[in-house]
């Protein structure tokens, strides 16, 4: 007959392969499949675009994305700039993902310009701001925004432990009660589109008006990058595990 610590183990077990299941499932939903749109090809990249590319890097660098050095790489140096061959070898290290929102770079340029403000310039603690930014990614079951969010959230403090608790929300055991209110708020807002009462209370508590009208935005910021990355079925760039990164 099995003791209670058997029975427990038997539990932990099973949702752990349930988990590993649903994750397999998502991943092959959104990766399983190629891209919907193709990445810019080099002869399509003109000068034009070279301001955008410089705009990334600056959102890369602020948050000391892995893309910067790709981005650094890629730009100009000298009066003399690249030859076309140089640009093709170059092109060739630059993700996927901003080769392919490239096709529409007006539009990309103005959300750039939201993620330099947010992630270079913004008012909320930078852990503050990846604990929301993991909870909708991972609320949102999108593969590569929280496979590189986990990499960005591991800079500012995060730890693998708790990337595992983000999965389980904000009524997981181990949150300060700030932390369970910056969860709780990505929670009610993806179910209700509005912060409880209750809840904004508590973040009242320990952040100022212009923080609790960044926060919002935040999650809304990632919750389309979330859209658009599944719904193109970008693929997940070099060191991403997607869903299953810690």
């Amino acid at each position: 007959m099995k003791n209670d610590n058997d029975m427990g183990n038997d539990a932990d077990a099973a949702a752990g392969q349930a988990m590993a299941d649903a994750v397999a499932q998502r991943e092959a939903q959104v990766l399983g499949h190629a891209p919907r749109i193709d990445p810019l090809r080099v002869e399509e990249f003109t000068d034009d675009l070279m301001r955008l590319l410089t705009q990334m890097l600056e959102v890369n660098t602020a948050i000391d994305a892995r893309g910067k050095d790709e981005l650094t790489g890629l730009l100009p140096v000298g009066r003399d700039g690249y030859t076309a061959a140089d640009r093709f070898e170059k092109l060739e290290s630059v993700s996927e993902i901003i080769l392919t929102m490239l096709r529409h770079p007006e539009l990309f340029v103005r959300q750039t310009e939201i993620g330099i403000q947010l992630l270079g310039r913004g008012t909320l603690a930078a852990r503050d701001r990846e604990l929301a930014v993991l909870r909708i990614g991972w609320l949102c079951q999108a593969p590569y925004e929280w496979g590189e969010h986990v990499h960005i959230a591991k800079k500012v403090g995060i730890s693998s432990d708790e990337v595992e608790r983000i999965t389980q929300g904000s009524q997981a055991p181990g949150w300060s009660e700030h932390e369970r209110a910056i969860l709780r708020a990505v929670e009610e807002l993806y179910e209700t589109a509005m912060i409880s009462d209750a809840t904004w209370a508590t973040l009242a508590k320990s952040l100022n008006d212009q923080q609790l009208i960044e926060l919002p935005i935040v999650i809304g910021q990632y919750q389309t990058v979330a859209y658009y990355q599944n719904s193109l079925r970008l693929r997940l760039h070099e060191g991403n595990l997607g869903l299953r990164q810690r």
